[in-house]
């Protein structure tokens, strides 16, 4: 499994600590297991942010195209006078 990278880690933490306000203050709950649901639920929002932030592709190497024959070599054209 690949190693989250550090833009993964930023989201998913922002992620996490804005919904948990923004969840928190909107509910406006006081109970203990009212909380508890709000957190695991940023928790979860965080983690699928995380892993949908797309990962850096790996740089391939490309050959240099072989030049292909599309036109005939023109042949020198000597002129005698």
């Amino acid at each position: 499994m690949p190693r989250p990278t550090a833009a993964q880690l930023v989201y998913g933490s922002c992620t996490v600590i804005f919904s948990t306000l923004a969840m928190l203050l909107l509910s406006q709950t006081g109970s203990g297991l009212g909380v508890t649901v709000i957190a695991l639920a940023a928790l979860a929002l965080g983690l699928l942010v995380a892993m949908t932030v797309p990962l850096p592709r790996a740089r391939t190497i490309e050959a240099p195209a072989e030049p292909t024959e599309s036109a005939p070599k023109e042949q020198p054209v000597s002129t005698v006078l």
